[in-house]
């Protein structure tokens, strides 16, 4: 049988990856997919730049549109960002080519554009390598577990912000400091905004959700909080509490409708992802048959990004020429199943709450924030006070039960109008999963 020809877009870490995984283990792929893979056109946007891969047999080229239209069996897009992207993903699907992308922010944003396209054009589209990098978290949801109603998930999908943090807990690092090693160390950019912002990982979110409960992706419905308010502070009084801080994408839904936010959690110290640390990606699914399941592993780098793009062709090449019925649903749903849900604010979605307040040293200061709470009905679920060092205030940081947003912002608006109560106050969320 003819090998299976591959058009590669983007040689930049990930595309050499690919070629080294298919190279490197082209006897196994062959034995699963059927054929050999080989990529046969490549686009790159620097030629002069030495790479970490063999290119003898590839047709090299600087114009991506030029694999677009080569004789290929299927193209990789592995450039990134919006445009040209979004262009070239859709020439090709309009020419009815599969595509393979790990291009989160292409999905997440022009998402239903392109399973539109594709489904028309009765294309393949797969992006395995869009979310986690190696773990293979998009199979896991469009068919090991489509015996389920998931209820909701969970997790650690961006390496730079669990780096940061786990710096700063291991280290007592400030966030600046942490932000520093790891864009030394190339887990950061040199405009880190994507990253510590939410961005990247509410563009991941947007993917999973839409997978796990059949709707559209709503990369705008996705409620978002950067880490970079994150002190040494709150990390330690979070461990001193039995917790640790981690960066979240949290996807729930109930009779309300769904879920859908990113932002700094206080998690139980003996959970899953408390123990997750270093630039690792892990992500917590709850099915209604198989209750909790969890996918750990790396989440970003060349090899490890790769093994997911490649076990998308491996997919790609085992149904070319097939009926388009029997692909598996590019959302997990078929195109008619998927319903559009309501996607709750901030403001509506309930909570656990950590509170940090610097307060003067002085004599009823713990019983008037009581009372606070109290005439909010919101219970105290721990609470931790820190005396002050010579000269400098007290600290108090507090665990609420499960309240409504605006309830919580409510009391800590009170509390800051106390006299006592100095400005700069924190307030994380916390997730208990049970």
């Amino acid at each position: 049988m003819n090998a299976f020809r591959v058009g590669l877009i983007g040689l930049g870490t990930v595309g050499q990856g690919v070629l080294r995984v298919l190279q490197r283990n082209a006897g196994e792929i062959a034995g699963r997919a059927g054929r050999r893979i080989v990529v046969t056109h490549a686009a790159m946007r620097d030629p002069a730049r030495l790479r970490d891969c063999d290119l003898s047999g590839v047709q090299l080229g600087t114009d991506p549109m030029a694999v677009v239209n080569a004789e290929v069996d299927a193209v990789v897009e592995l450039i990134g960002g919006i445009s040209p992207a979004r262009e070239l993903v859709l020439a090709a699907l309009q020419r009815g080519k599969p595509v393979v992308t790990a291009n989160k922010a292409l999905l997440a944003e022009h998402g239903n554009e392109i399973v539109e396209s594709a489904g028309r054009n009765g294309a393949q589209l797969a992006y395995e390598a869009a979310v986690g990098g190696g773990i293979p978290i998009i199979k896991a949801l469009r068919e090991g577990l489509a015996g389920n109603s998931i209820d909701s998930l969970a997790g650690i999908i961006n390496g730079t912000c669990n780096y940061i943090l786990t710096q700063m807990t291991a280290k007592g690092q400030s966030f600046a400091d942490a932000l520093a090693d790891a864009q030394k160390l190339g887990y950061a950019e040199a405009d880190p905004t994507f990253d510590v912002e939410g961005i990247d990982a509410a563009h991941k979110l947007t993917i999973l959700a839409a997978i796990a409960f059949g709707m559209p992706l709503r990369f705008e419905a996705v409620a978002t909080e950067g880490i970079s308010a994150v002190t040494a502070q709150d990390i330690q009084l979070a461990q001193e509490l039995g917790y640790r801080i981690k960066s979240l994408g949290i996807a729930k839904r109930n009779s309300l409708g769904v879920e859908l936010r990113v932002h700094p959690t206080l998690v139980p110290a003996g959970h899953l992802l408390a123990k997750t640390d270093g630039a690792l990606n892990a992500i917590r699914v709850h099915g209604n048959a198989v209750g909790q399941t969890a996918y750990v592993g790396r989440g970003a780098g060349g090899d490890a990004t790769a093994s997911a793009v490649v076990a998308d062709l491996v997919d790609v090449a085992r149904l070319q020429g097939a009926d388009p019925r029997h692909f598996v649903p590019y959302l997990g749903f078929r195109a008619e199943a998927l319903r559009d849900k309501r996607a709750l604010t901030f403001a509506e979605i309930e909570s656990a709450y950590y509170l940090r307040l610097r307060v003067a040293d002085e004599p009823g200061v713990l019983r008037a924030i009581t009372s606070i709470l109290a005439e909010l009905d919101i219970s105290i679920e721990a609470i931790l006070q820190k005396e002050p060092r010579e000269h400098e205030d007290a600290t108090l940081a507090i665990i609420t039960s499960q309240i409504p947003e605006h309830r919580c912002n409510g009391a800590l608006e009170k509390m800051l109008q106390l006299p006592f109560v100095r400005p700069g106050a924190s307030r994380l969320r916390v997730e208990h999963f049970e």
